[in-house]
């Protein structure tokens, strides 16, 4: 769905927060003294039912009192901690089915500002091989998961289901075939890098490509603050060889789990476990 659910939280804890904050120093006051008149008028005499109902909040101040923290403690999660998402597509197959329910870590490259996503707090960068969340550039309303493959610099070339990064082809074998409707090849990939501390990264994880020549071919140069993004399905992924860079102000967070499997009604948990 095309929804903005960040500003939709936010707008909801601004809405709760000022008329928590407007009863606090406006309507509590104007109760209180209420009361007060109201004793010192009667006396002994006072109705203490009479003083309670002078004290009750309106519906529409104790809602919306009530749940502020609640919605308030859930945007700190989801803006700056863990946030949940769908898989709605089979472009990360065979790493990530449709239906499967992963959490995305918001910290680990740094801290954002919710709807905004301005960056406060740099913690890390995206490396090559991440599973990556990020706001789709054609459409920032739409989040996108794909795998980081070129980082700013790199030259990237993808030619008859061969992937190169900076000249060099990317390690690969077949692992098995799967007939279908579309019979594919399984390959095992190794993405090899670098982290900003000069440590030697790799990640070994499987894609898939059809039989043939393979789709989307070409060459492309990342430029300065942006990453490369494909597809684990090669041949069934709208990625970064159809639409370009996702430039670092997109990027949402890390993939890092399946939490829950749910293609239909029935929700399940076999695939539950870390994602690479």
């Amino acid at each position: 769905m095309d929804i903005d659910f960040s500003l939709v939280l936010v707008v909801v804890v601004g809405v709760t927060g000022f008329v928590s904050l407007l009863d606090l120093f406006w309507f509590q006051p104007k109760r209180k003294k209420a009361v007060d008149a109201y004793q010192m008028e009667l006396g002994e005499k006072c109705d203490q039912a009479v003083i309670d109902k002078l004290r009750r909040e309106p519906v529409l101040i104790e809602y919306p009192k009530s749940f502020f923290p609640v919605f308030f403690v859930v945007l700190l999660l989801r803006s700056f901690l863990v946030e949940p998402f769908t898989i709605p597509s089979g472009s990360m197959l065979p790493t990530l089915e449709v239906g499967d329910y992963i959490l995305v870590n918001k910290f680990h490259y740094g801290l954002r500002l919710p709807v905004i996503g301005t960056k406060i707090l740099t913690l890390g960068s995206p490396e090559r091989g991440d599973i990556m969340v990020f706001k789709y550039p054609e459409n920032p309303r739409i989040n996108y998961i794909k795998r980081v493959i070129g980082l700013p610099g790199d030259t990237v070339r993808y030619q008859n289901n061969q992937l190169s990064i900076n000249g060099k082809k990317v390690e690969r074998k077949v692992v098995a075939k799967l007939s279908g409707h579309i019979p594919v090849l399984v390959y095992e990939e190794v993405l090899d890098g670098t982290t900003l501390e000069g440590e030697k990264t790799r990640v070994e994880h499987n894609m898939w490509t059809d039989f043939g020549p393979g789709r989307f071919g070409g060459e492309w140069i990342v430029p300065e603050g942006h990453y490369f993004m494909l597809g684990d399905n090669r041949d069934n992924s709208r990625d970064s060889r159809v639409w370009g860079f996702v430039p670092d102000h997109n990027v949402v967070g890390k993939a890092f789990a399946i939490w829950m499997h749910k293609p239909n009604i029935i929700p399940s948990f076999h695939r539950n476990g870390l994602v690479e």
